[in-house]
């Protein structure tokens, strides 16, 4: 009996052992943001082992990661980025990427990418391409095909399949905002945030960016008192009712504006460049822009 099960322990020992083997030796798709994390990991499924890097809530223009992973993106797969500037804090990660030869995608080599027309980014890429759900659909499909090339072993018949699915759902979700969108008058399709992010949803939905907060692409930046003082005559001649406030940022410098300008508007947090935790308004993409497509609605509408 003592010799049974010995032997018995022994084969699940050699059980786990080859579990755990399998495991690590599963392939690895690396993504920096959390936005695109969804996109990726609802599009390869359980053919793949995917790492996100940006945590729920975090701001991509500053967010940094352990030398733990950076060494794991090294031995990626494929490694999925914004590239169009976004990821500041990881800009030497993917250059260090790059340099080893990692198969990579960015997804700003695959939409039509829009310049900032104003502020002090202006003439420069905007990064923040996924607040159109068109162009959400070009990444998507280029991600498919991304991984059926590079990432050995999954199955290209279920990447693409669940891709077609994907952009089922990115149709319907254009469909639910434009439906929306369209019941705000046009003379309230104006749009004030923290810094400018709303390039591509503007251009998308026929909204004009009256201004932002802090003049330029990135929340790094800081405004100056005749910034706010030119965005509240900004507001003010728009007779714009609300300004929206980033989840990722605080959203002080926006109520600054709203109370030392004297001006009446109200406040509304919106989910621009983080998925949030669970249950918390913005979870997945989708989540998170039906979220937002209702609140803007709510906000600009008479």
């Amino acid at each position: 009996m003592r010799t049974a099960a010995i032997l018995l322990a022994a084969i699940s020992v050699a059980t786990l052992s080859g579990c755990s083997a399998a495991a690590e030796d599963r392939p690895l798709v690396v993504v920096t943001t959390n936005i695109l994390g969804d996109v990726v990991s609802t599009i390869v499924g359980d053919e793949a082992e995917v790492m996100v890097l940006m945590k729920p809530h975090a701001d991509p223009h500053s967010f940094e990661i352990s030398a733990k992973d950076g060494a794991r993106i090294l031995g990626a797969d494929l490694l999925v980025s914004n590239g169009l500037g976004l990821e500041e804090g990881l800009q030497h990660h993917l250059d260090s990427a790059a340099a080893e030869g990692v198969a990579s995608l960015a997804a700003g080599d695959v939409i039509d990418v829009l310049e900032y027309g104003s502020g002090d980014s202006a003439g420069a890429s905007d990064p923040h391409f996924w607040t159109d759900p068109e162009r959400m659909r070009d990444v998507a499909s280029a991600v498919a095909e991304a991984v059926v090339q590079h990432v050995d072993g999954v199955d290209a018949r279920v990447i693409r399949s669940n891709a077609a699915e994907y952009a089922t759902e990115l149709e319907l979700l254009d469909s639910e905002m434009s439906a929306a969108f369209e019941a705000i008058p046009a003379a309230s399709r104006n749009l004030v945030t923290n810094h400018h992010v709303f390039g591509y949803l503007a251009d998308r939905f026929d909204f004009t960016v009256v201004g932002a907060v802090i003049p330029g692409g990135s929340t790094l930046a800081a405004p100056s008192a005749s910034d706010l003082r030119d965005l509240a005559d900004a507001i003010e001649t728009a007779g714009v009712a609300t300004i929206f406030a980033e989840s990722s940022q605080p959203d002080r410098l926006v109520q600054v504006l709203a109370d030392e300008a004297g001006i009446d508007v109200a406040v509304t947090e919106l989910f621009t460049e983080s998925l949030s935790g669970p249950g918390e308004g913005a979870d997945s993409y989708l989540t998170m822009m039906r979220t937002n497509t209702e609140r803007i609605a709510t906000g600009l509408s008479p």
